[in-house]
């Protein structure tokens, strides 16, 4: 991988991150009103799981394959 693809990678996981970080919290508010609402936040966990997955997937890609 070059330096500059590095740089795109890099800049997508934190876009990725970025996003996560936002679901959390929305999900953290939607879990403290009572009248939320259980489908939306299904929803939500789910692309936050997706997210995650991403962003593992991306950082996978930046560290370089060593054979010991």
């Amino acid at each position: 991988m070059t330096q500059k693809q590095g740089a795109g990678v890099a800049a997508k996981i934190q876009e990725l991150r970025s996003e996560h970080r936002a679901l959390d919290e929305e999900l953290q508010n939607m879990a403290n009103d009572p009248t939320f609402d259980d489908l939306q936040m299904r929803r939500l966990k789910k692309r936050k799981f997706f997210l995650k997955d991403s962003i593992t997937l991306l950082e996978g890609r930046l560290v370089p394959d060593i054979t010991a």
